[in-house]
Order: C-alpha cells, then structure tokens, then sequence
C-alpha cells in the first residue's frame, strides 16, 4: 500500500490511480490555487478534499456529497510539513545572529 491514498464513496482507489489522481491534483492545485470543486470538476467528481488518516495523506473523494471550503487537513491530525517549510527548520540553516539579508532585495551595488 502507498502513503498516497485516494478514496471516493467509501473505496479506496489501487494504488497506481491513487499515485496518478495525486499527481494530477498537485500539478492541478499548483496552477489553481484553492480551486478544490475545479479539480473534482475535472475528475468527474462532486467533491475532493484532503485530509490526514493515520498520519498519513488522503484525498476523500465523492460523487455527490457537495465541495467544502479549502482547509487544513482534518483538525487534531498532525500537521506534516515539507522540509524548510517550518520556520524553526530555517533557523537550524541559518548561524546565530542572522548571517543573511532579509526582507525584500534591494539594488545590486
């Protein structure tokens, strides 16, 4: 079993669909931010969301049940973040005291 589920209805999708139907909503999701009913639209599907089981990544699918509102994965999950996505995880890259410019950059001198 992968770590990349998809369910739709209640059915786990193979593995293979399921790998191929994530691929399609991050590339999907890159272009349209937030547009979670264009990508069910796209898919045939009422409905798509992701959400955390187990720790892990699902896509909970429907055919009927209507589109919610993006959010964060199901609340009381923990949250998985992509390496130096995690301000203290960009601290730890840094030395003490800064060591780099901030903010937005300036002219080249």
């Amino acid at each position: 079993m992968t770590a990349l589920r998809v369910v739709v209805d209640g059915v786990a999708m193979s593995d293979e669909d399921a790998i191929a139907t994530w691929h399609r909503f991050s590339a999907y999701m890159d272009e349209h931010k937030g547009d979670l009913a264009g990508f069910a639209k796209q898919e045939g599907l009422a409905s798509i969301h992701p959400a955390m089981e187990n720790g892990l990544p699902v896509l909970v699918a429907s055919r009927s049940a209507p589109q919610k509102p993006y959010a964060t994965a199901e609340a009381g999950a923990p949250r998985r973040e992509a390496a130096g996505s995690s301000g203290h995880q960009v601290a730890r890259n840094h030395p003490p005291g800064g060591g780099g410019r901030r903010g937005k950059p300036g002219k080249k001198r």
